[in-house]
């Protein structure tokens, strides 16, 4: 290289074998917020507190009305919503700037039933009124919902079986208030 056009690299990174560009990157520092399950904003307690030795009371505690009980808020699937946290198998993420999604696999078929059929066959030989019974009809619906959830880093999706036409609407309106909760 010249002096006019110097290296442009420090002399220890140039070299094979050696981290260029920075990387790899040392871990960072936890965040001074912890999402709680309680969703009270107090941090959980790294350790439980010891309970002294004594007897258990037969029926615990009611909890305080407004106290952040810590119950479930909202199960869509095996996603739960615990205070301002996303609960689920893959493991927890934050509840704010989450985003939802939900895809409709279901398919519902109308079709003619085996026993509608029969009674058809034996009543128009009797008189030609069980050809009436060709008319009737069930729906079958399939299939399942995907709901996905994405916050922190993380995505997990879950399948809903459809069991009628409502389901995916009753679904929806679930997802919908899942994304109230994440603004």
């Amino acid at each position: 290289m010249s002096d006019q056009q110097p290296n442009p690299y420090p002399s220890g990174n140039g070299s094979p074998g050696s981290p260029s560009y920075g990387y790899p990157q040392p871990y960072p520092a936890p965040p001074a917020y912890q999402p709680t399950v309680g969703g009270a904003g107090i941090p959980s307690p790294a350790h439980p507190p010891a309970v002294p030795p004594g007897p258990v009371p037969a029926y615990p505690a009611a909890p305080v009305a407004g106290a952040g009980a810590g119950g479930a808020g909202l199960t869509i699937g095996d996603i739960t919503i615990a205070g301002d946290q996303i609960i689920t198998p893959s493991g927890t993420m934050p509840l704010r700037g989450a985003m939802w999604n939900a895809t409709d696999f279901s398919r519902t078929e109308t079709k003619m039933p085996t026993h509608a059929v029969v009674l058809a066959i034996v009543f128009f030989i009797f008189c030609l009124l069980g050809l009436l019974f060709l008319l009737m009809k069930e729906k079958v619906t399939t299939g399942f919902i995907q709901v996905t959830v994405t916050s922190g880093g993380r995505h997990h999706s879950t399948m809903i079986p459809a069991t009628d036409q409502n389901t995916f609407h009753w679904v929806m309106s679930m997802v919908n208030q899942a994304r109230s909760l994440s603004i």
